[in-house]
């Protein structure tokens, strides 16, 4: 057989191979991911570059195509929370909590760890508007939800980004308790420099 012609076959058998292969993997990955999934890994990117009408946006699109997506509407009430849109953030956190304490199944492992993520981040809206009984509420629900999900980063988390001591539900829960027993001239409940470390979880 001719060289060249040989070396040509092998060369657009390369090609075929490789195109065959992309295309069944970009195949795949749209029958077997979850509708709603895709746009809400958008919304995420957007949200931790703190794009939030973008986020926003990519969160509403996941919605029309799955009404009810957890983590489209988990992203939705960070997204209002982190923009100052409070009373829309606390709507979506108490919405998501509710749907979820009606729709949960026992085994269902990361719902669980939703409801837990939820009740945290409706609490650290409360906290940061100053409702610290209703914060506090809301870390116990969560620690009785999930502990595990809401326990605070891990140690690499801890290391990439210098957070040796970083902040934790309990931690901020253990906390509000002792100061809200206190009379209320004594109370310290706000500490803006340790309460800004305080992240949002999205499972």
């Amino acid at each position: 057989m001719n060289r060249n012609i040989l070396r040509r076959y092998v060369i657009f058998m390369g090609i075929a191979t490789v195109v065959m292969f992309t295309f069944w993997a970009f195949t795949r990955e749209a029958l077997e991911t979850p509708m709603g999934d895709y746009e809400v890994r958008q919304g995420d990117i957007f949200l931790s570059d703190k794009k939030y009408d973008k986020a926003l946006e990519r969160f509403d699109a996941a919605l029309k195509v799955m009404p009810d997506h957890r983590g489209a509407l988990m992203g939705r009430g960070i997204s209002y929370m982190q923009s100052g849109r409070i009373a829309e953030a606390e709507a979506e956190f108490t919405y998501l909590i509710n749907f979820l304490k009606r729709t949960l199944v026992p085994d269902d492992l990361t719902g669980v760890g939703t409801l837990a993520s939820a009740y945290t981040n409706r609490g650290i809206l409360y906290d940061r508007t100053g409702r610290y009984k209703k914060a506090l509420y809301d870390y116990a629900n969560a620690l009785r939800t999930d502990e595990e999900t809401v326990e605070g980063p891990g140690t690499i988390s801890n290391v990439l980004y210098a957070t040796p001591n970083p902040a934790t539900v309990r931690k901020r829960a253990t906390y509000l308790e002792k100061q809200l027993a206190l009379p209320p001239e004594k109370r310290l409940l706000r500490v803006p420099k340790l309460d800004n470390d305080q992240r949002m979880y999205k499972p």
